[in-house]
């Protein structure tokens, strides 16, 4: 007899949010999950198993429940039947009165860290060591579903402004930005790099769907050992087609960060609650020129501009203490950076060729975009390449799309886990990174 499988089989074990949609008061039902901490009040013990929705506590009574006590620990897997109860104090509002018990699995060790406390007594580093442990504590978890989050409001609010997702290759003949900041590698009696950005794939790509977007590791080869600098993180890139100018860009992140904290504020409230995360406004963000920035910082703040070129890390703060006092503003577009510090692909202003169209977003004093309008056209792009003594070998592929026609175009890339600590309110982007890599560290 042929058996077939329909992509839908039914399971006994109900999950939090099916008990939580009603209906189940003074019923039994079947629940699994590992056991989070085991609370021995004498008569009465709770024993709460942590599932990915949450924890549910139950209520272990002597000679009720078919096991003895003494049989179960903590981060045991088990699989329990209890009768629902209505119970205020507990989390999520009801109990389970236990009736029987399966153990599942049995851990073959305590655990070296107390995952099950509000906050575990653990430092960065030991909390990173043990990482997949370390990730069990309710908190600690919480992060990365708000991180979740982040992403799914870039792909939601992008498909549904017509962008299509792509995935640039990750191992390349040579870098998109330019600099020494490159992993080399031998691929196959090749040199090779990893990508820094997916720049020239994503514009490219703009020139065939008009509007791309990509979720994707890039790889930056800098011996930095920074609160805010990763050697591997994610980025999220858009390049879009079409565009009467960079401010185009500038609204089209603003519409995402709008989409995302409406998606987070209604669907990840108890993550967003569990770390106490006040959402940012983002109704409207101002914009300031790069230059007249400077000249703010150094007249509120008593600050001699020492470098006209780039905005040092303290100079990127207090623009965005200016404008949190001023405008009450979290957020700020800086925009028209000179064009010696900005990379030969980007369109130089016009009116001013010193300055660039292009921009970065500063949250609360840190940048966690940059971006702007491109070079479309291949002679102008072959000139900035000969300003600045630079070959076009190796991007000949890069060059062609110029060469047979490219319209208009602008783009950007957001450090998701940039993004993700000042949300968070964190101090170093390594609480927002599931598994890090920097300078030091390859594990776990």
């Amino acid at each position: 007899m042929t058996e077939y499988l329909t992509g839908s089989t039914e399971k006994e074990p109900l999950e939090l949010s099916q008990i939580l949609a009603g209906g189940y008061a003074g019923r039994e039902v079947c629940v699994n999950g590992a056991i989070h901490k085991i609370r021995n009040m004498g008569d009465v013990v709770f024993i709460i198993l942590r599932k990915r929705e949450g924890l549910v506590q139950t209520v272990y009574e002597m000679g009720e429940t078919n096991i003895s006590l003494r049989e179960l620990t903590e981060e045991m897997a088990v699989e329990v039947r209890g009768l629902v109860v209505k119970e205020d104090r507990a989390p999520h509002g009801f109990e389970l009165r236990l009736q029987s018990v399966r153990i599942l699995s049995r851990p073959a060790q305590a655990m070296p860290v107390a995952v099950n406390k509000w906050k575990m007594d653990a430092s960065l580093e030991t909390r990173l060591d043990l990482r997949p442990l370390t990730l069990r504590n309710i908190r600690e978890r919480a992060r990365f579903r708000i991180q979740e989050g982040i992403l799914r409001g870039f792909r939601g609010f992008l498909k549904d402004q017509g962008f299509t997702e792509i995935h640039s290759p990750k191992i390349g003949a040579r870098g998109a930005e330019g600099g020494a900041n490159l992993f080399r590698l031998e691929y196959f009696h090749k040199h090779a790099v990893l990508a820094q950005s997916p720049q020239f794939y994503k514009q490219m790509m703009a020139g065939v769907f008009d509007r791309v977007f990509e979720t994707a590791p890039v790889f930056r080869a800098e011996k930095h050992n920074t609160k805010r600098h990763l050697n591997e993180y994610t980025s999220l890139d858009f390049e879009m087609a079409y565009i009467d100018s960079f401010q185009d860009i500038m609204e089209m992140e603003t519409g995402f960060l709008q989409y995302t904290m409406k998606l987070l504020d209604e669907e990840y409230k108890r993550e967003l609650e569990l770390l106490d995360v006040v959402l940012p406004k983002v109704d409207r963000i101002p914009q300031v020129r790069f230059d007249r920035a400077k000249e703010l910082v150094a007249e509120r703040y008593h600050r001699r501009i020492r470098n006209p070129y780039d905005l040092e890390p303290e100079e990127e703060a207090l623009i965005g203490r200016y404008f949190q006092e001023e405008l009450g503003s979290d957020f700020v577009f800086v925009t028209h950076y000179p064009s010696k510090k900005r990379p030969f692909y980007a369109m130089d202003d016009p009116d001013d060729p010193a300055f660039t169209l292009s921009f970065d977003l500063l949250f609360q004093g840190l940048e966690i975009t940059t971006g702007g309008q491109r070079i479309h056209d291949y002679q102008m792009l072959m000139d900035k390449l000969a300003d600045r003594g630079m070959s076009d070998e190796g991007m000949e592929q890069y060059i062609m799309i110029f060469r047979h026609g490219m319209p208009p175009h602008g783009g950007l890339g957001i450090g998701l886990e940039r993004l993700t600590m000042k949300l968070l309110g964190e101090e170093n982007v390594r609480e927002a990174t599931l598994f890090p890599r920097d300078i030091n560290r390859l594990e776990p």
